[in-house]
């Protein structure tokens, strides 16, 4: 779990070197399911709303994300990421997927998918 923190911390400054660790999953997020409303990221990383918008601030004045009127509700808004914000965190995210391959290249096929089901194991029993 460390070690994910401290990469987490990582790639979040390799996005931008002015990034906390938390953004790094704000990208993921947002790449993953797309534009949302700030309260709803907050419930997703079990945060407060202060806590998130002072971090998508944070990242609105950086250029990676911006907000959008909610079109379900006018008074809302939807954040999203910028063009930049997606293309710097795809940029990241896929040069640490091939530090993976590159890691695991002269593993067992077996032993590939035997991480891949723990690791989805871990991560399912995580979410509840």
């Amino acid at each position: 779990m460390r070690r994910a923190r401290a990469q987490s911390g990582e790639m979040a400054r390799e996005v931008h070197p002015e990034l906390e660790p938390a953004a790094y999953g704000l990208f993921v997020r947002l790449d993953d399911a797309g534009p949302q409303r700030a309260t709803e990221l907050a419930g997703y990383f079990g945060v407060g709303k202060a806590t998130m918008s002072r971090q998508l601030r944070a990242l609105e004045d950086l250029g990676l994300v911006a907000r959008d009127p909610d079109p379900a509700d006018g008074r809302a808004s939807l954040v999203r990421l910028t063009e930049e914000g997606r293309d710097r965190f795809r940029h990241v995210r896929d040069a640490r997927r091939e530090r993976y391959v590159r890691k695991l290249a002269d593993w067992d096929r077996a032993e590939v998918a035997e991480l891949a089901r723990l690791l989805n194991h871990f991560n399912v029993r995580s979410e509840g």
